[in-house]
């Protein structure tokens, strides 16, 4: 997830994503798969997912890689992205495997750069704008009828259950605003999903990190698509504004709601929030 959480490098009370630590090793998959083209770590999640940029120019391309026994499935966000990339801007799967070590998935660069990168974080006003625009056009192009993966509440909701019952749920990794609930309590608060405002094919991870920009903020795709399938819009819309705070500070929820083309549902926001909590 964000990448399966989401990120804000600064917050302290949130599910951080953030740089590889200096002098994190790069994994030997990873060198394998460079070959003599110079390797970047970019990214290292909670779950001990890394991402690195490997190569320049044309050739430049992105490994994600996860450790055994990490929860990040990469097999199944190869599957999604050969689904994806046929409607929608996101990367080109190159190759995908796994050895005693770990797994690693392989994709083709998109242009533009992370919408919380120095520069975006410096103009909110347009990067958020941005988000809630491209948000609101990949629900518009990803074809429900045709998408096989499902993000539905109820089958979350049973997930976490299932998590619960096998002691997988940290509640150590939950926003603050939930932690004074029991697992039990935030189960029963989410045992009945709210009525559907309109089923789209879910980012799924919809936080701003996600969402690439080009020169003068526009759109240019989407990463990290391993939890994506059909669900209720606000699955996605509670996230994307919960990290318009995470990431740019606090009062844009309104802009990218706006820019979405939406009003404020604070029934649907609070409950796929505490919903997303319970994934950790």
């Amino acid at each position: 997830m964000c990448e399966v959480h989401r990120v804000d490098f600064q917050a302290q009370d949130l599910r951080l994503s953030e740089g590889p630590q200096a002098g994190e090793a790069v994994p030997a998959a990873v060198l394998r798969l460079a070959g003599e083209e110079p390797v970047r770590p970019v990214w290292q999640n909670e779950a001990g997912g890394l991402t690195f940029e490997v190569g320049s120019g044309v050739q430049r391309r992105f490994v994600k890689w996860a450790p055994v026994g990490s929860p990040l499935d990469l097999a199944t966000e190869a599957v999604r992205l050969r689904w994806a990339v046929r409607h929608a801007s996101v990367p080109r799967l190159l190759a995908v495997g796994g050895d005693q070590t770990g797994a690693w998935l392989v994709t083709a660069a998109l242009p533009g750069e992370n919408s919380v990168s120095p520069r975006w974080q410096a103009a909110p006003a347009t990067a958020v704008r941005s988000l809630g625009q491209g948000l609101r056009r990949l629900h518009d192009f990803l074809p429900v009828a045709e998408c096989p993966f499902t993000w539905a509440a109820a089958d979350r909701v049973a997930d976490a259950r299932r998590r619960a019952s096998a002691g997988q749920v940290n509640v150590e990794l939950w926003h603050s605003s939930h932690r004074h609930l029991s697992i039990a309590e935030a189960l029963r608060l989410v045992a009945v999903p709210p009525p559907v405002d309109e089923l789209v094919v879910c980012h799924g991870d919809a936080c701003a990190p996600n969402t690439l920009l080009d020169a003068e903020g526009a759109v240019t795709g989407h990463v990290d698509l391993g939890l994506l399938g059909v669900g209720d819009r606000w699955a996605d819309l509670a996230i994307a504004t919960w990290s318009a705070g995470w990431n740019y500070g606090p009062g844009w929820e309104g802009a990218l709601l706006d820019a979405y083309g939406i009003a404020p549902d604070p029934s649907r926001t609070a409950y796929y929030r505490l919903l997303w909590d319970l994934d950790a």
